[in-house]
């Protein structure tokens, strides 16, 4: 990905002002593209068009101006908090002043001094995040072996093979679900901290989904209860998302389950003389994890 900084201001300006003009378009699309609803007559927009100018400008070309200034300064804001977290304290005045500077064509350094420096810089920032990355991975781990380790002495746990700690709170009735059958859970979803990532209740609908389909830590600790059941999976990161993690679950994350298995819905056989249905790509079924 291209470096904030070798982004010029007049590029960073135009590419703003892009991007506005293509969710405009995309806005406009999207009305006119939706179905009138029977019986509806047109009325006005109840709120001024996006375009209107202020009374705090002359113009709408000054009033433009202004706003795309104030959402390039936000957006370099933004981005010197995300680097004071990384332990980068750049002064704020120097930013300000190296743009005032570009606008007045009398910069200090020269084209290929700021090429370097920005270089530089950008190695910088790389090593700090992924030395960041590494720690909170470790730090993860850590947290997650103690968790696993307290979480295991309490009555009634047991492992699964693959190292899944559960605790059965309800067995349920009938057969338990094979790799091959749709099960449709509700679930909630926590990190070793207690952070809330995912939560089915909230939505207000379970989830649906065969069960090969998903982290290796459902397939096997969901096949503990049956239809009716209810199970809490303490789910290491090697059968869950592992070193790399996925957002909204940082790496070596320690997974916890609260899943209620509502139904198990049998795969259905094929016809005889019947071709196998073809297989969906690697990984398309877990995006819906």
């Amino acid at each position: 990905m291209k470096s904030l900084f070798k982004v010029t201001l007049l590029a960073t300006t135009m590419a703003f002002a892009l991007n506005a003009a293509q969710v405009m378009a995309a806005d406009s699309t999207a009305s006119a593209d939706a179905p009138a609803t029977a019986g509806a007559t047109a009325t006005a927009p109840a709120t001024a068009p996006a375009n209107a100018t202020s009374d705090k400008f002359k113009s709408s070309e000054e009033q433009a101006a202004y706003a795309l200034g104030a959402s390039l300064g936000r957006y370099m804001d933004n981005s010197l908090k995300e680097q004071e977290k990384l332990g980068i304290k750049l002064d704020k005045d120097q930013l300000i002043a190296g743009v005032q500077d570009a606008f007045g064509n009398k910069s200090k350094l020269t084209d290929e001094e700021i090429e370097a420096t920005l270089q530089s810089f950008e190695a910088r920032v790389k090593g700090a995040a992924q030395a960041k990355m590494e720690q909170e991975a470790k730090d993860n781990a850590e947290k997650g072996d103690k968790f696993r380790a307290d979480y295991a002495k309490q009555k009634g746990v047991k492992k699964t093979a693959g190292g899944v700690l559960y605790k059965v709170e309800k067995p349920g009735t009938g057969k338990a679900p094979t790799n091959s059958d749709t099960v449709v859970v509700n679930y909630k979803g926590t990190l070793a901290d207690g952070t809330e990532f995912d939560n089915s209740y909230k939505r207000g609908e379970p989830l649906s989904f065969r069960l090969d389909g998903v982290i290796p830590g459902w397939t096997e600790g969901l096949k503990e209860i049956r239809k009716g059941g209810k199970i809490q999976l303490v789910i290491p990161p090697e059968q869950a998302y592992g070193k790399t993690g996925v957002p909204g679950i940082p790496a070596n994350s320690t997974l916890i389950f609260d899943v209620e298995l509502l139904d198990i819905k049998p795969a259905a056989k094929p016809a005889e003389g019947a071709k196998p249905a073809a297989e969906a790509p690697a990984g398309a079924a877990e995006t819906n994890k």
